[in-house]
């Protein structure tokens, strides 16, 4: 018989902790959530997310989910200030050496500061009985059966606290590596792409009328050669965010002249135009990434019950493509497909399941990143092809929107990368090439 489903813990509260706990509240009659920070007020930046003050936004597919685990949440969103619209219509997207061309496409995304989504998800989620928070609070180790085969719970500062399942979701940092070895078990494997970037961020006041032509986003990615790109966003308060990347030991300046500057360095204008002219706002942050982190749970032989790995702590992505809050969203529909099948071997039906989730945004980054001659990672003829093709594409994007559209579902992780080959997609991508 199937044991009762009592306790959840999800260690982390950040937006994959969040998602999870709502998921597991469906399953458990009570959950709780452990956080070493103290949680600010909605739309206040929290310490231990130090990255939630760079540029954020809400994929079409994250949006999806989180409506989905939280029905009216983009309603409230919006009441509170974040702009919402068409991701291609709306939007700026720079490739090869102009814009993709621009139609409805179907694709609703958000554009909303971290704080603000993250603040509005969690005290949706501890509106509910069933979901409770424990603060400034960290989990020194797992508790476990006396063989060591079974994970009963957490220490916590010289106190044990049982549950029935344990959820890591305390990101790219997670200690779930030294604490299975503690058990006996294996570190799973690692797949790395080492990008060395560097990224500055700058908030700045929008003007909807002036701006861009009343646009909502600027999106330049960095080229082979230049290293350097940006990130423009609308948020909340009539405020433009705006990320200068750089790969290659490139630094955006953080004082306003340099920053400025750099910006104007960037393939295309978009970025300058605004941020030479906007008056600035308070606040300018600098932070590195060393490398996108895949941990391949999904390949171990064994693993303890009762204990599951969530997120960032499963798959950090180069942040510059904006996919972790999604992937976190989807892995949580994972996760609730496999709690609903059962106990039975659910560490391992999970990470196959998140396996597969990931395989499509870690494919796309790493394709992207490896362009970049100075990335470090495991290049194949089959991703160079598929960047070639890529080139092509986004240039016959430039005049076909059905490309434009077609490239968009992949980025906003709507569909697989494959169905950018389709043959309707390749014989549009061929012509456009001809008349090249």
């Amino acid at each position: 018989m199937a044991q009762p489903r009592k306790h959840a813990i999800v260690i982390g509260g950040s937006m994959g902790g969040l998602v999870a706990a709502r998921v597991l509240s469906d399953h458990f009659e009570q959950v709780t959530i452990i956080d070493r920070d103290t949680f600010p007020e909605v739309g206040a930046q929290r310490r231990g997310v130090p990255q939630g003050v760079h540029t954020h936004g809400l994929l079409a597919s994250g949006r999806s989910m989180l409506e989905n685990l939280f029905p009216g949440i983009s309603d409230e969103l919006i009441q509170k200030g974040a702009p919402a619209g068409d991701v291609l219509a709306d939007s700026r997207w720079f490739f090869e050496g102009g814009c993709l061309s621009r139609c409805p496409s179907g694709l609703s995304g958000l554009l909303l500061s971290r704080p603000l989504l993250e603040g509005t998800v969690r005290r949706r989620l501890l509106a509910f009985p069933s979901i409770k928070a424990r603060e400034n609070c960290v989990v020194e180790a797992l508790a476990a059966s006396a063989d060591n085969r079974r994970v009963t719970g957490v220490r916590v500062q010289g106190e044990t606290i049982p549950a029935d399942l344990v959820l890591d979701s305390t990101g790219r940092g997670s200690h779930s590596p030294a604490w299975l070895e503690s058990l006996g078990f294996s570190k799973p494997e690692e797949d790395k792409i080492e990008v060395g970037i560097a990224y500055t961020t700058r908030l700045f006041r929008r003007r909807r009328a002036d701006h861009l032509n009343g646009d909502s986003a600027a999106v330049i990615p960095p080229t082979p050669h230049g290293k350097r790109g940006g990130v423009m966003l609308a948020q909340e308060g009539d405020r433009w965010t705006a990320t200068l990347i750089g790969y290659s030991g490139q630094v955006a300046p953080s004082e306003l002249d340099g920053f400025i500057e750099y910006a104007k360095t960037l393939p295309a204008p978009y970025i300058h135009e605004v941020v030479s002219d906007a008056e600035p706002l308070e606040g300018v942050f600098t932070a590195r990434f060393p490398a996108s982190l895949r941990r391949r749970y999904e390949k171990l032989k064994s693993f303890p019950e009762g204990y599951l790995i969530f997120g960032d702590a499963l798959c950090s992505f180069n942040p510059i493509y904006g996919q972790g809050m999604s992937v976190a969203a989807q892995e949580s529909e994972a996760l609730g497909q496999c709690l609903a099948g059962g106990d039975a071997n659910l560490a391992n039906r999970f990470f196959q399941r998140a396996s597969t989730v990931v395989d499509t945004p870690w494919s796309i980054a790493a394709g992207a990143d490896l362009r970049i001659p100075e990335t470090i990672g495991p290049r194949n003829s089959g991703m160079t092809f598929i960047n070639w093709y890529l080139g092509k594409l986004h240039k016959a994007a430039h005049r076909d929107p059905e490309a434009s559209v077609a490239f968009l579902k992949v980025a906003n992780l709507l569909a697989p990368p494959p169905s950018i080959m389709h043959p309707r997609v390749a014989m549009r991508v061929l012509r456009a090439s001809l008349r090249a």
